[in-house]
């Protein structure tokens, strides 16, 4: 479905589908619609009252912070703070939110502009992501904090679930190696620092470096698990600079 060219009333009936699978009938219907409307499809318009989704982005990804933090510490309550921030940062990143985003088909509701449209914006994780953050946000305005965390519970329960997983960890090298190409245009590199231990019961050390700096160390039984663990914190890391 593509509902760029809909009226407004046709738009509203398309996302009656998306509201079922939220759990939630907006009441504020105007603010449902901007959170699917790209700054590209306003900036082509003449009404210049026509509001983008970026402030609702940038609510929206506040509130999934806080909710993911409260659930964290729901499920682990003997992680420390530095476990914490990094299971958070595994959940809220652009790959989980572009898997959630394409599980409620949100490209589909999307409204952009021609050329954002002819360069396959609805498939851009990047995109999928903003638009899954500016969704929170609407949720957010309309429905209050705990009904939009009881939502986001929903949501994001597979990636809580398997967030201290092997599963997980191994999503994670993918994770910093997609970032840091976009975002350093550079890839990530592993170098052993060492090995120790009987050689049936050996310990790896590697360190991760990122356009020749050192980033973070992990250990682990296997180098692949070494390498993990050492993606997990420069990933954790690169974010959280990024933030600042």
């Amino acid at each position: 479905m593509n509902i760029q060219t809909m009226d407004s009333s046709s738009q509203i009936l398309g996302l009656e589908e998306l509201s079922k699978m939220l759990g939630h009938t907006f009441k504020q219907t105007e603010l449902f619609l901007q959170a699917f409307r790209h700054s590209s499809y306003v900036n082509e318009q003449a009404d210049s009252n026509l509001e983008d989704n970026e402030r609702l982005e940038f609510l929206g990804d506040a509130v999934l912070d806080l909710a993911i933090s409260h659930l964290l510490m729901e499920l682990f309550q003997d992680a420390e703070e530095g476990d914490l921030s990094k299971y958070r940062a595994m959940v809220v990143d652009e790959t989980g939110l572009c898997q959630v985003a394409l599980r409620l088909g949100l490209g589909d509701y999307l409204i952009m502009g021609k050329g954002e449209e002819q360069s396959r914006g609805r498939e851009k994780p990047s995109i999928l992501a903003d638009t899954m953050e500016a969704l929170l946000g609407a949720l957010y305005l309309d429905a209050g904090f705990d009904r939009t965390m009881e939502i986001i519970r929903g949501l994001f329960e597979p990636f809580l679930k398997k967030v201290h997983t092997q599963e997980m960890a191994h999503d994670f090298k993918s994770l910093l190696q997609e970032y840091t190409q976009q975002t350093y245009k550079a890839l990530p590199k592993y170098r052993m620092l060492k090995e120790s231990g009987p050689p049936h019961d050996k310990t790896f050390k590697v360190v991760l470096t990122l356009n020749g700096e050192a980033l973070a160390e992990g250990e682990g039984k296997t180098k692949k698990a070494a390498e993990q663990k050492a993606a997990m914190e420069a990933f954790s890391c690169l974010k959280g600079d990024r933030d600042l």
